[in-house]
């Protein structure tokens, strides 16, 4: 009998490296793209689960389970650390009154 690969692989690998593309733009989409690939992960995992031998690329899907898991906390880390600097530059307020003068500085 013939193998297949799992239905969702292919997409939470990419999903998971674009995770870690997307942390530097304050943590929330690198956070969202691996919640996602994390999400069909656990979903082929239960496929494989039901039938084991007609799947053939488990190893995949436990690579990109780990490179979701640390997308995610890449993630998470900056996003709190983007959380924790607008507080520091005084709240919401003084965080875009930092880029109105920067706005006006280079127009």
């Amino acid at each position: 009998m013939e193998q297949k690969n799992l239905p969702n692989v292919t997409i939470a690998l990419v999903l998971a490296i674009l995770s870690f593309l997307c942390c530097c733009f304050g943590g929330a989409p690198g956070l969202i793209l691996a919640g996602i690939a994390f999400f069909l992960v656990k979903k082929d995992e239960k496929t494989y689960a039901e039938n084991p031998e007609i799947y053939k690329n488990y190893s995949t899907l436990k690579t990109v389970r780990i490179l979701a898991l640390i997308g995610m906390v890449i993630g998470l880390l900056y996003l709190l650390y983007t959380l924790w600097s607008i507080n520091q530059m005084g709240g919401w307020e003084g965080y875009m009154e930092k880029v109105q003068e920067m706005t006006e500085q280079y127009q």
